[in-house]
């Protein structure tokens, strides 16, 4: 299992240049940030910085979206810091959330996202597209190389995924939902004539190493929140679920946002977000990996059994360094392939 550390684009920037530098010595393979224009720093100048002062760690948004560039645009960049710094980027994409809400849009369509991942892909892996009528290439782009990982939540966007991603996103860590999106998503990928074990699965979620379990929840609450957007879309397509066996979408990802009267994006992603009070305890535990050392491998280890291939952990909170170092000296470790010296 992979292990990738999500970071927001807060200034300063050079605090994120400085986390993104400690998850690689902690043994991190990704650094993730955030895409929203408004609401945070422009990652893509980020990653540049990043990316020259380390060595091994692949960085990308998580998630871009279709809607807010030209899709030739963030092939562009893709191609160009693979160019600077030997193909150490990768694309997470959706729908568009915030990045399109914040400036009164919406969601793309599931054909722009489709559309959008193969000109982005092909593109920024050095290869003509077409594209509005014409074939387009990047002329000075030799050997990019560069995989797109969708995220998804509902029915469509999951069979989309399966279909034509090189890796799923899912943003919640509840071993439950993760075991029926993955199954779906691998579903899609064998209906298509794909190979379901050539995706790659990513689960993604706030993780913080600590034994004060109301201070982590209180801390990670905000993630229910920004889950809880993307679930009131679902309901709003397809109807609330009627159990465990019936709907499109397990109960268990729908029942929550009962409670959800309306969002902030003002506060999106953030420790202190006031607007989540209908984010019960128990969702905050499925969703997120919270609690001691050996309480996250218990968790990432059920998630490595489904086949999950990366954990990716949201840092939206105050114990940064701690979870970092705890995962690089014990987390990571314990989740690892062991070679022994002499066998």
């Amino acid at each position: 299992m992979d292990f990738g550390a999500v970071l927001q684009t807060n200034p300063p920037a050079s605090r994120v240049v400085q986390l993104a530098k400690l998850a690689e010595a902690h043994g991190f393979s990704h650094v993730w940030t955030f895409d929203s224009h408004l609401l945070w720093e422009e990652p893509y100048v980020i990653y540049s910085a990043i990316l020259a002062e380390t060595r091994r760690v692949t960085v990308g948004p998580f998630v871009t979206n279709p809607a807010t560039r030209d899709w030739t645009v963030t092939a562009s960049v893709f191609a160009t810091l693979n160019e600077m710094y030997g193909n150490r980027t990768i694309c997470g994409i959706g729908r568009g959330d915030s990045a399109v809400r914040v400036t009164n849009g919406k969601p793309v369509s599931m054909s722009e996202l489709r559309e959008s991942i193969h000109v982005i892909r092909e593109l920024a892996n050095s290869r003509p597209v077409k594209y509005k009528g014409s074939t387009l290439q990047f002329p000075w782009s030799k050997g990019s190389e560069l995989d797109v990982w969708v995220a998804a939540y509902g029915p469509l966007a999951l069979k989309l995924t399966g279909e034509v991603g090189d890796g799923f996103i899912l943003q919640l860590a509840d071993v439950d939902i993760a075991a029926w999106m993955i199954k779906t998503v691998k579903d899609a990928a064998a209906a298509a004539g794909r190979d379901p074990d050539s995706l790659a699965f990513c689960v993604a979620a706030p993780m913080y190493i600590g034994d004060d379990w109301q201070h982590m929840r209180d801390q990670c609450r905000w993630f229910g929140g920004m889950v809880g957007n993307h679930v009131a879309d679902i309901v709003t397509k397809y109807g609330p679920s009627t159990g465990s066996g019936g709907g499109e979408v397990p109960q268990a990802l729908t029942d929550y946002i009962a409670g959800r009267t309306g969002y902030d994006y003002n506060t999106h992603g953030k420790a202190d977000n006031d607007h989540v009070d209908f984010v019960p305890d128990e969702i905050v535990d499925r969703f997120c990996v919270l609690g001691t050392a050996e309480q996250h491998i218990e968790k990432l280890q059920q998630l490595k059994d489904l086949g999950v291939t990366q954990f990716a952990g949201y840092l939206q909170h105050d114990n940064k360094e701690e979870t970092l170092r705890v995962y690089g000296e014990t987390v990571i470790p314990a989740l690892s392939t062991h070679i022994t010296a002499k066998a």
